[in-house]
C-alpha cells in the first residue's frame, strides 16, 4: 500500500474534503451571514489543526520558523481568509453546481502564477488541462 504516502493520495482526499465542504457550507450557511459563516469555519479550522500539531508533537517547528516563513504564511492566510469569505457569498448567492467548478478555475489560475512567481515550466499538457478548465468554467457561467 505505497500508495498511501504518495502526493496524489493526500490530494485526492483534499479534493474530496473540498467537494464535503462545498455541500456542509452550502446547508450551514442557509439563513445567516456568510463572514459570520466564515468566522465560525474558521474556529473549527483553527482547533482542529492546532489540536493535530500538538497532538503530534509537532508544534517544536514553531521555534524554526524564520521571517520569510511567518511573512508568506501569514499572506497565505490573508489570501485563504478572503477565498473563502469570497466562496461562502458565492455559495449564499448561488448553486453549488455552478459555484464550486468557477472556484477550481483556482487551479488554472495557480497554474500561471507559478509560473511567474515560481518559474515553474508550463508544458502543453499543462496548458491544455488549464485551456479545459477555464473553457468549462466560461460554459458554467455562461
Amino acid at each position: 500500500m505505497k500508495w498511501l504516502n504518495t502526493w496524489w493520495f493526500f490530494a485526492l482526499l483534499a479534493a474530496t474534503f473540498a467537494a464535503l465542504t462545498a455541500i456542509l457550507a452550502k446547508l450551514g450557511i442557509r439563513g445567516i451571514n456568510s463572514n459570520l459563516a466564515t468566522a465560525i469555519r474558521t474556529v473549527f479550522i483553527l482547533f482542529i489543526a492546532w489540536g493535530i500539531v500538538f497532538a503530534r508533537g509537532e508544534n517544536i517547528g514553531i521555534t524554526q520558523l524564520n521571517k520569510s516563513n511567518w511573512i508568506f504564511l501569514g499572506l497565505s492566510g490573508f489570501a485563504t481568509g478572503l477565498s473563502w469569505m469570497f466562496y461562502l457569498k458565492a455559495l449564499q448567492m448561488g448553486k453549488v453546481s455552478q459555484v464550486a467548478p468557477v472556484d477550481k478555475m483556482s487551479v488554472a489560475i495557480t497554474l500561471l502564477l507559478s509560473a511567474v512567481f515560481l518559474k515553474e515550466v508550463i508544458t502543453w499538457k499543462i496548458a491544455l488541462g488549464a485551456l479545459l478548465i477555464i473553457s468549462g468554467t466560461i460554459v458554467l457561467i455562461l
